[in-house]
């Protein structure tokens, strides 16, 4: 990595009702408008932590925006809502715990809503499994569940 610091990229993610929801993720920049992802999104489809984007300054935005991904980095991304929310030793923490234990790494938006990142060396399906049996109220984020069932979407 370069010594130049992280800095936020702006992601438009279409809502239900036309409009977009905003989020800004940490990343670090490459060169020409290329950036490593730096953090979890917990809103933005199709793409995870390190993977390389292009994200041009948007004038208008007056940030760089995300226009595409350069290079996937293998990382896959969940979401989990955790209902009740994760406190100390607490069903939800359990889950989140386990989820842990099998190599995962885990960012809070809050303690009801968590993006869970699966490194390259650890199986989707396992985690999916995982979540199912648990009876986890979450969603495929990077790969979308479109993007890995296209018969079904």
């Amino acid at each position: 990595m370069s010594d130049i610091p992280a800095v936020k990229v702006l992601f438009r993610v279409p809502d239900d009702d036309g409009g977009a929801i905003v989020e800004t993720l940490w990343a670090n920049p490459l060169g020409e408008d290329r950036y490593e992802l730096d953090n979890s999104p917990f809103y933005a489809y199709g793409v995870s932590w390190r993977d390389t984007i292009f994200a041009p300054m948007s004038q208008e935005e007056g940030w760089p925006t995300f226009e595409c991904v350069v290079e996937k980095s293998g990382h896959r991304t969940v979401r989990v809502i955790f209902d009740p929310p994760v406190a100390p030793r607490n069903v939800s923490d359990q889950v989140l715990q386990g989820l842990v234990q099998l190599g995962c790494s885990y960012e809070g938006a809050n303690p009801g809503y968590m993006s869970v990142n699966i490194p390259p060396g650890v199986e989707l399906e396992q985690i999916c499994s995982y979540l199912v049996g648990h009876e986890a109220q979450w969603e495929h984020a990077d790969p979308t569940y479109a993007s890995l069932y296209p018969d079904d979407a």
